[in-house]
């Protein structure tokens, strides 16, 4: 009997804890996106008002970009570990390479990004009268919504097509990733928004393995 519980436990848990990471990870980012979103033009082209009437908000979303990565990380270590002895040595390779570049370019993004705030805050003139700004800003737009973003369709992409070989999630999900990432890459820089679709896309996955782990150790308690 001891026995059954120690295999059984690791089934309920490991899918849970993916469940939990990844909806905190997409709250996290949702949130620091939306107010980077709301606080900072859209363009790279600005001029800089935002530093002097929207740094505070863009330092929360910041601040906030961390502890999203941890959990980003936390996700993709129980969703690799709930894989197993099923793991495509080509795919989860690509998944995980791609998942961690991601996150280096995240944090990146983000450190240029608060670099900016703790010079202007410093010395605002040394922004205005040379072409730092303009430097740190291109380079921020390219890192984030260039090559981070298309990371994620590329994570997106490998983790549906892992996902469909192990049969861990239903197949409709799976294609869904395939559509939303291939919108995702192709349309980064013409809506602004899009680049909410990853954090939505690992939600909806989460709670869906939230679900569906809750039904089950219900049911095996039922059985119990």
């Amino acid at each position: 009997m001891d026995q059954n519980v120690t295999l059984t436990r690791p089934r309920l848990t490991t899918p849970r804890a993916a469940a939990i990471a990844g909806i905190l990870f997409s709250v996290l980012l949702i949130t620091s996106l939306v107010l980077l979103r709301l606080s900072v033009p859209s363009t790279p082209q600005d001029a800089g008002e935002w530093l002097a009437t929207s740094s505070k908000a863009v330092t929360v979303a910041l601040n906030l970009l961390p502890f999203a990565g941890i959990a980003f990380l936390w996700f993709i270590g129980v969703v690799r570990d709930r894989i197993g002895v099923h793991e495509d040595r080509f795919f989860s390779t690509v998944f995980l390479g791609s998942g961690l570049l991601f996150l280096a370019m995240m944090f990146a993004s983000a450190a240029v990004a608060g670099a900016l705030i703790y010079v202007y805050n410093i010395n605002p003139a040394l922004l205005n009268d040379s072409s730092l700004y303009t430097y740190a800003r291109a380079m921020t737009y390219e890192i984030m919504n260039v090559y981070a973003i298309k990371m994620a369709g590329v994570f997106m992409i490998s983790t549906s097509t892992v996902f469909i070989r192990t049969s861990i999630v239903p197949r409709w999900m799976s294609i869904v990733g395939y559509g939303l990432a291939l919108v995702l890459i192709l349309s980064i820089g013409i809506i602004d928004w899009i680049s909410l679709v990853f954090p939505l896309w690992v939600l909806l996955l989460s709670i869906y393995i939230l679900t569906e782990n809750l039904r089950r150790q219900s049911a095996a308690g039922v059985a119990g």
